[in-house]
């Protein structure tokens, strides 16, 4: 039975073989003479250098930043740099804005489909409103000869 050469911890008894044999890296690098690795293992502690103050520290587990105020900054910015949330108008109905007229009698109503002189319905003209000058309903159409269409 053989045992470590540089610390003499005795070797596992199901090894049979009469080589030398090392207890732990750090024994296999002094007996053979080899300088240990300078890259920590995937285990030991690493020093990290926090992302918000920049300041080394050594993490617990999964830790990212060096202190609760860091990442609580941290969070501040990720919600912060978000885009707002957009608000779209609500959906407003077109009749109170569209021109009506009478095939029957020629009379124009601003938002009313009926006609109040021939009890008959109207046919819709387009989108407009009153003129200000004689206070009459005017469509938009007629004012710049392009036909106006409203978009949902």
């Amino acid at each position: 039975m053989t045992s470590c050469p540089v610390c003499a911890t005795p070797a596992p008894p199901e090894r049979i073989t009469n080589q030398p044999w090392c207890c732990s890296l750090a024994c296999y690098y002094t007996f053979h003479h080899i300088d240990p690795p300078t890259s920590p293992w995937c285990h030991d502690p690493v020093t990290m250098t926090c992302p918000i103050c920049q300041h080394p520290f050594t993490p617990a587990g999964r830790q990212k930043f060096c202190s609760q105020a860091c990442r609580a900054a941290a969070y501040r910015r990720r919600r912060d740099t978000q885009p707002a949330t957009v608000v779209v108008p609500k959906a407003q109905p077109r009749r109170p804005i569209t021109v009506y007229e009478c095939d029957s009698c020629g009379a124009r109503a601003l938002g009313q489909q009926h006609c109040d002189t021939c009890a008959t319905f109207m046919r819709r003209v387009g989108i407009g409103g009153t003129c200000p000058c004689c206070d009459e309903p005017i469509a938009l159409a007629e004012l710049i000869g392009e036909e106006i269409t409203a978009r949902h």
